[in-house]
């Protein structure tokens, strides 16, 4: 637990900025994201409030791993229906395409690491 922390407060001081990015992907309402992209690599900690989402979306050179770090909702894989919630991890490979919605009364936060393979 401890490693885990250490590693998470190293993040957040690489952090480059904050935003509120609406209808990130195409999806609804906004994204409130914490940064930080060296250029190969992105990393984002995102949370979703109730009702918002990340569009559909196709990983074409790049791919990506989602853990959800608070939280519960739905991701849409190539078609497929995933419930998740805290504590899970969702991978979309090069070529494959997903969404995140958030179905719940609470928030729900990502942690994202996207690489350009």
């Amino acid at each position: 637990m401890f490693q885990t922390q250490f590693y998470f407060l190293q993040f957040l001081i690489l952090i480059h900025y904050v935003q509120h990015i609406k209808n990130f992907k195409g999806g609804e309402k906004e994204l409130i994201a914490q940064i930080y992209d060296d250029g190969p690599t992105r990393i984002l900690y995102g949370t979703l409030p109730s009702g918002a989402s990340v569009g559909t979306h196709t990983h074409t050179g790049s791919c990506e791993v989602v853990m959800v770090t608070n939280g519960k909702g739905l991701i849409i894989y190539d078609g497929d229906t995933i419930n998740v919630q805290a504590g899970q991890v969702h991978y979309c490979g090069e070529g494959h395409s997903h969404s995140i919605i958030n179905n719940s009364d609470t928030d729900i936060s990502v942690m994202n690491v996207i690489t350009t393979l």
